[in-house]
């Protein structure tokens, strides 16, 4: 049973690695088993199907995900602390390639592009955007509520365009192949957003 479970967590964690490398389409089962040290019979053993590891992949990343929001997000931080928190948390979550600086998150990419084909890969991409909503949400709510905004917002709407223009921040990034636009724009762009006052951005 605990070799079982290893080897099914050494599938997990290369073919997020490789994912997030390239992505969804460009990672067969072939290479995640060659990497991995795992046969193919292993693999079907643990996951039907791609789509099915692609899952299970999404939770892996969420989890671990979910613990840097928990301390990005925490109560003993400030609201202003926790905006600059997340969005030092979108530029230094990039894991640059050879060809690009910009990873983006490849989730949420593969679920925008194979969505309409794959029932698994889109609700992968759907659940990780749901959770991030719900911290945006929160933060959103304490911004209003210590009058760090200039008006009055509808917080879930907000909380959706936000985590929109990040993830089109990241896309236009990879586009370009340019961190520096990514770094340039996003702080700015979610400045205006939040509509936070000009007395607490920082340049």
């Amino acid at each position: 049973m605990k070799k079982s479970q290893e080897t099914k967590e050494r599938l997990l964690k290369v073919a997020t690695s490789l994912i997030w490398q390239s992505s969804y389409d460009s990672v067969g089962v072939n290479e995640i088993c060659k990497k991995a040290g795992v046969t193919k019979g292993g693999f079907y053993y643990h996951f039907e199907t791609k789509a099915d590891l692609f899952y299970e992949c999404s939770l892996h990343y969420w989890k671990n995900m979910k613990n840097d929001y928990d301390c990005i997000f925490s109560p003993v931080n400030s609201p202003l602390e926790q905006l600059e928190g997340l969005i030092l948390f979108v530029l230094d979550h990039q894991q640059p390639q050879e060809k690009n600086p910009v990873s983006g998150c490849p989730f949420v990419t593969s679920g925008a592009l194979c969505g309409n084909l794959n029932e698994k890969i889109r609700k992968a991409a759907e659940e990780i955007s749901q959770n991030i909503i719900k911290y945006h949400i929160v933060l959103l709510r304490s911004i209003k509520a210590e009058k760090l905004a200039n008006s009055d917002y509808d917080e879930l709407q907000t909380a959706r365009i936000l985590y929109q223009f990040i993830q089109g921040v990241l896309i236009v990034g990879r586009v370009y192949r340019s961190l520096d636009m990514v770094k340039k724009d996003l702080r700015e762009g979610v400045y205006k957003i939040v509509d936070l006052k000009q007395c607490h951005r920082k340049s």
